[in-house]
């Protein structure tokens, strides 16, 4: 395992690698452009604050604070500041399951009701892969609207968070589709509290973070006293105010730890030297989960598989109230990249992105916004399922509109050949199938997720 100075070895590792004199000048213009792109997303206003830490073999291209921390007493970001991380949370989940898996205590085909008996699976078989991959057809239970809404900011015990989706039919047979579902992590961080016989805390900070160094990864429960703790923002306007208060109980197993970027990036570090789980156990949790009908979802086991421009990239998002974040790592690279800010409104993973492209050298896509006739726009409008969600497409004017589950409406630029790219992102990508004159479906491709869509009307 990795000693408890992984993390003060990645400090040393910046310490050492200032430019060194006569140094290859676009190695000083890939360092200029980094710190640029990190300056222009706090200067835009995208969030108060950002910590980033980009690390290339044992090379340092970026380590750096921006922006506030706290904005009422303007305490600035440093790369030691600890932000909440949301879903990033599942791959330390996904690793605990995993080692329980390679000591023996789990299967992957163990199902659910080994560990939770009385847990009402409605006649379905649902297995530990299945919770991992999003493809266990559970209901989200941060997506049954206003019963969540109504006991969002409540400190609950777990029967009570299954009392909102247990008895909820399921979105689709297990290992039929995949759909991002919150409530399949909440489900592995119990199992891993009566496997370990530990709170699921507890079993982490004394199985992963102790033990890999992470000194500044911990469950974020709200009333202990955080060091160097981040508050969290919502736009408003052109200014900020503080986020929304939520539970920090309730996102649990699924989005409950907090975290600096160093600790992000020798987490990251530590699990593909294979200093957390085996080789087999990292090989599942990298390798694209299949479907019955044999397609990929683009989802392991807590970490999204994809590729920019040609480079295979494992990444994982994280968002959560008043807090974004991303972690990437591209393999053949030895590239590693994590940015978190305190805006839940930001979108630290485009960021991530964007700086993947400057430290790849991979240019910036080029998006288009092509002109489409009232014929080419009538052929995509319409409502079309995503599991058991709507996704709307309509049209304003001379352009398309989108709206998808958990966001606002957005334009579709159109690219050709039924392609669209989001307004708002140029890595959001929607690629319609069309039959004749009328789209059937799409496919999206979103932060390393592929979701499958068909035509509802």
């Amino acid at each position: 395992m990795l000693g408890r100075a992984s993390v003060a070895a990645v400090f040393a590792i910046v310490l050492s690698s200032h430019p060194a004199e006569g140094q290859q000048p676009a190695r000083a213009e890939t360092l200029a452009r980094l710190d640029s792109v990190a300056r222009a997303f706090v200067a835009s206003r995208q969030a108060p604050g950002l910590s980033v830490f980009v690390l290339r073999g044992s090379d340092t291209l970026l380590l750096g604070g921006y922006g506030y921390a706290n904005l009422e007493d303007s305490v600035p970001v440093t790369p030691r500041t600890v932000f909440r991380i949301g879903s990033l949370t599942k791959q330390f989940t996904a690793a605990a399951v995993m080692r329980m898996v390679q000591e023996g205590g789990v299967s992957l085909e163990d199902t659910l009701q080994r560990f939770l008996p009385t847990f009402p699976t409605q006649g379905h078989r649902v297995t530990i892969r299945h919770l991992l991959t999003h493809t266990s057809g559970i209901k989200d239970y941060t997506a049954v609207g206003a019963e969540w809404q109504r006991v969002a900011r409540l400190d609950l015990p777990h029967d009570s968070v299954f009392a909102l989706f247990a008895t909820k039919p399921f979105d689709f047979a297990p290992g039929e589709r995949f759909l991002y579902d919150n409530s399949g992590y909440y489900l592995l961080g119990v199992i891993l509290e009566r496997v370990s016989g530990q709170s699921y805390d507890r079993a982490l900070a004394e199985r992963l973070f102790a033990p890999l160094g992470l000194a500044n990864t911990l469950y974020c429960f709200t009333r202990p006293l955080i060091p160097r703790r981040a508050q969290g923002y919502a736009r408003a306007g052109e200014g900020f105010v503080n986020a929304e208060q939520r539970s920090m109980v309730l996102p649990f197993a699924a989005g409950g730890l907090c975290s600096t970027a160093p600790d992000m990036v020798a987490w990251t570090c530590a699990l593909w030297a294979g200093r957390v789980v085996q080789p087999g156990g990292l090989s599942a949790m990298t390798t694209s989960a299949r479907l019955a009908s044999g397609a990929t979802t683009g989802y392991g086991f807590g970490l999204a598989i994809d590729s920019l421009d040609g480079h295979l990239r494992v990444s994982h998002g994280g968002g959560i109230s008043g807090f974004t974040g991303s972690v990437a790592h591209f393999p053949a690279d030895n590239l590693t990249i994590a940015v978190l800010d305190n805006s839940g409104d930001a979108n630290a993973s485009r960021l991530a992105t964007q700086i993947a492209r400057v430290a790849l050298g991979i240019p910036l896509p080029v998006v288009r916004n092509l002109p489409l006739s009232a014929a080419e726009r009538a052929r995509y409008v319409g409502d079309y399922s995503v599991g058991p969600m709507t996704a709307r497409v309509r049209e304003e004017g001379d352009h398309l509109t989108a709206q998808v589950p958990g966001r606002g409406s957005f334009g579709l630029l159109a690219q050709g050949q039924h392609i669209f790219i989001a307004s708002y992102d140029e890595n959001v990508r929607f690629e319609f199938q069309v039959a004749g004159e009328r789209a059937t479906g799409f496919t999206l491709y979103s932060g390393g997720l592929v979701h499958r869509a068909t035509r509802a009307n």
